[in-house]
């Protein structure tokens, strides 16, 4: 029992060192190449703390009332019996207690707090990923089944779209996508980039759904028509329940492989993480800092399917 602790101990110690490695290896790298630091620069593109101007609507008077030196309550009164007011900054005001306005006048700013480019960004790519994962599963599991059919036209037809989609880059078919098909059908380009990528994902997962139906034992699929069950009915009661449980890990791989290939999107102007990063290093040069934030918001993305994933084994596993 002292045995095994010490093991445990000891490879956990050799853990923690080989990360201190890294470490200071990182830091050899970055002094040799005299890289200085600047993360102070990365928050401000996860929350934008500033001010926008503020605009009168209608001509009027200005109501003032100060709440403090920080901020103070404007009521415009408009000629026209209605009212508009606003907590502006005190320092931003360019107008007076009882001046006459006009509806082009700038009244003063406002402070605001929004979600930096970053988020903005994440919450693209987060999108993209769902409604991508969705459509490819949807698609794989259509083609996937008709890469086990009996008929040989859905079987050859499912078969020349593995192959072909199998066959070609992933950026080559976003061009396609949204140079072609994007301007006969009118798509945008936040749809030309799910498509591609429900597209492309539906190939690898029809090949999963496919290894997955043809390692059930053929005697289930005899037995449930023994039971006076038809082909269909046996597949989606008997076949594919018990091939989902086998085809989850490599489902899941796929999946975190989908939301890293969501980053091509980029190529056609879709502000996804990696563009927004991009956007942020052409401002502020900080690049190591922000791949590094782009890089762990992506693990974020990625290790959070993970759990999920291994959730939902460990429900299947206490069914069984």
């Amino acid at each position: 029992m002292v045995s095994e602790l010490s093991k445990k101990i000891f490879w956990y110690v050799c853990l923690i060192g080989v990360l201190v490695f890294l470490g200071w290896g990182l830091t050899v790298l970055t002094d040799r190449i005299d890289y200085k630091w600047y993360w102070n620069r990365v928050p401000q593109y996860f929350v934008f703390t500033g001010t926008v101007d503020q605009y009168a609507s209608e001509n009027g008077v200005v109501d003032i009332q100060k709440l403090d030196s920080i901020e103070s309550e404007v009521t415009l009164r408009y000629d026209n019996g209605e009212k508009e007011s606003f907590n502006l900054v005190t320092k931003s005001l360019v107008v007076k207690n009882g001046d006459r306005i006009t509806g082009v006048d700038k009244i003063g700013a406002k402070q605001v707090v929004t979600q930096g480019i970053l988020i903005k960004g994440l919450v693209t790519t987060l999108e993209i990923s769902v409604y991508s994962t969705f459509f490819g599963l949807l698609i794989g599991l259509i083609v996937g089944l008709g890469r086990v059919s009996k008929n040989p036209m859905f079987k050859g037809l499912a078969t020349i779209y593995v192959e072909l989609i199998r066959g070609t880059p992933l950026l080559v078919q976003i061009f396609i996508f949204y140079f072609f098909l994007a301007t006969v059908m009118g798509f945008g380009r936040l749809s030309s980039g799910v498509l591609a990528l429900s597209v492309f994902a539906g190939a690898y997962v029809a090949e999963i759904v496919r290894a997955g139906i043809q390692s059930i034992h053929p005697g289930q699929m005899e037995a449930a028509r023994s039971l006076g069950m038809n082909q269909p009915q046996a597949m989606a009661y008997i076949i594919l329940p018990q091939a989902f449980k086998r085809i989850m890990p490599p489902l899941a791989g796929q999946f975190i492989s989908l939301i890293k290939d969501s980053s091509l999107v980029s190529i056609i102007a879709i502000t996804d993480l990696t563009k927004a990063g991009r956007e942020v290093i052409t401002s502020t040069f900080a690049t190591f800092e922000i791949w590094f934030t782009v890089a762990g918001l992506y693990l974020v993305l990625t290790f959070s399917l993970s759990m999920v994933v291994r959730y939902i084994e460990r429900r299947f596993s206490v069914s069984d």
